[in-house]
């Protein structure tokens, strides 16, 4: 029994000495072959690409993963027992020597947050004026973020995006939270029903329902779930493609058709919203430059001078000019002035018109074969249309009303400062080739074809020049404008000819007849 006995133990320790060894070759071989490690809390090897896709396991934050390849925002890839795809996002390299991070910073109020990197799909939510998110990639013209953990993509043309370099040690990694507790934010319901769950999973149970409009604030958001607070103060998680985010600054609303900035002790700072702003030491654009800063810069508003926030530096007081900023006030000011009675059929009553007048100041525009400066005849024009427009009732508020010279971006500024229903950018044209006539309606998007093609088509209807359509135009006054915008060239100065015919009152007055009617049917339609 003794020689058997010794004969199984040398057996046993014989199997240890082998089967131990052997695994931790395994591991190791795993561990100096993993070029990724997880970022998030948890996160969910899948069979395939896709949320919609099977789970195989769930894996926890810092463990290594061996990429296989890449598809889309997916990433093939081994663990030590599991091979499966992982959501790239939630993931980090361990080899990179360096983090570049960088930031979305927006330009204008409610820019949509979109499911895909194209204008029809869904919109997830929306970015006021300097709201900071970080960014994940770029696709072409679009940006793909995260803003308080909901994960979407944005326009480009409408944001600014910073850089920041950071040095790291090999196994260093920026880790992500698939939970984020985001601060001040509402979120508003866009379907008639939508239902609570009591987790962020499609699959959870459902525990109740909220309406279309209602709002709740924001817990938390989980990817494309958030965390509301509703009916006595129970907590559930809602699918964000059914509402919108806002913030939840409350003001009250200025009275006024100024737009110069509100008085600065009912603001607390700005945020610079593009890069290179220059920083003056008085509220001109001809003062000299003390700074040049970058969006994401934030400063204390000390008083307020013309269209100039007057801000405090470190050891001194600067002014920067109001349409680059955007205010601790500015999101909750959704107009400036109060609207007149209901508009009715046939009149322009109730609707704010902006009037442009192109160019001005030192900016001549374009100069005639028989020198005609395309600035005079641009406020000759818009002066003439505003009289149209303002006797049809609209509230009528001009860019410009003499011979200066006003940024393009404070143009668009002052529609969105009047939440003006139409902005008409009035202008004359040229180019080299001296044969080319005629007249031409531009719009950039959707939401600005149908005034275009309105207003064009009352053009036509008065003026005897030859009709060159409606096009799209990726003209700033266009691009920036989130009201109804369209920027109208009334003819060629560069034909000697037809420069005779446009710049005679008789044109003029046919030209803002064509406008106001194309105006007035626009909104007759669209009642």
């Amino acid at each position: 029994m003794t020689t058997k006995l010794i004969h199984k133990t040398i057996i046993f320790i014989l199997l240890l000495t082998f089967l131990f060894p052997s695994i931790s070759k395994k591991e190791l071989v795993f561990a100096d072959s993993s070029d990724l490690k997880v970022t998030g809390t948890i996160l969910h090897l899948r069979e395939g690409p896709g949320l919609s896709y099977p789970i195989i396991t769930t894996l926890d934050e810092g463990d290594l993963l061996t990429s296989i390849s890449r598809e889309g925002d997916w990433i093939q890839v081994k663990t030590a027992n599991y091979e499966g795809w992982v959501a790239s996002w939630l993931t980090a390299s361990i080899n990179e020597q360096q983090t570049i991070d960088k930031t979305v910073i927006s330009q204008v109020d409610r820019l949509n947050i979109r499911t895909e990197p194209d204008i029809s799909s869904p919109v997830l939510g929306q970015l006021s004026t300097g709201n900071q998110a970080a960014l994940i990639t770029e696709n072409g013209e679009w940006a793909k973020i995260n803003w308080n953990g909901l994960v979407g993509w944005v326009s480009a043309d409408y944001v600014t995006i910073n850089e920041t370099t950071e040095k790291t040690t090999t196994d260093q990694v920026v880790e992500v939270s698939t939970t984020t507790e985001p601060k001040g934010t509402t979120f508003t319901i866009l379907v008639d029903t939508l239902n609570v769950r009591k987790k962020a999973d499609l699959t959870s149970k459902k525990i109740g329902t909220v309406s279309n409009g209602q709002s709740f604030k924001v817990l938390a958001q989980e990817h494309n779930w958030v965390q509301i607070q509703y009916s006595n103060k129970k907590t559930g998680w809602v699918y964000s493609f059914y509402g919108t985010f806002s913030d939840t600054v409350k003001t009250t609303a200025k009275t006024s058709t100024s737009s110069s900035p509100a008085s600065s002790s009912s603001l607390e700072s700005v945020t610079i919203i593009y890069n290179g702003t220059n920083l003056r030491t008085d509220a001109t654009t001809t003062a000299e430059v003390v700074k040049r800063v970058d969006a994401g810069e934030t400063y204390p508003i000390v008083g307020a001078k013309d269209d100039f926030y007057e801000i405090q530096l470190e050891d001194k007081t600067a002014f920067v000019a109001n349409w680059v900023v955007s205010t601790s006030q500015s999101k909750a000011i959704t107009t400036s002035y109060t609207k007149s009675e209901p508009r009715k059929k046939g009149t322009l009553n109730g609707l704010t018109i902006v009037v442009d007048a192109g160019h001005g100041g030192n900016d001549h525009g374009t100069t005639g074969q028989r020198g005609t400066d395309e600035k005079d005849i641009t406020l000759k024009t818009a002066s003439l249309l505003a009289s149209k427009l303002s006797a049809a009732g609209a509230n009528v508020v001009m860019t410009r009303e003499s011979d200066e010279y006003v940024a393009l971006r404070k143009r668009v500024s002052v529609a969105h400062q009047h939440d003006a229903d139409a902005f008409i950018s009035i202008h004359y044209d040229a180019t080299d080739n001296s044969s080319v006539s005629g007249f031409t309606s531009y719009y950039l998007n959707n939401n600005q074809k149908g005034l275009a093609e309105a207003i064009h088509n009352g053009l036509a209807s008065k003026i005897n020049i030859k009709d060159r359509g409606t096009q799209e135009g990726n003209y700033l006054v266009l691009r920036e404008n989130r009201q109804k915008a369209v920027l109208l060239e009334l003819g060629f100065l560069s034909n000697a000819n037809e420069e005779r015919i446009i710049t005679t009152a008789k044109f003029r007055e046919q030209a803002t007849l064509g406008i106001y009617q194309g105006i007035l049917d626009y909104f007759d339609a669209n009642e």
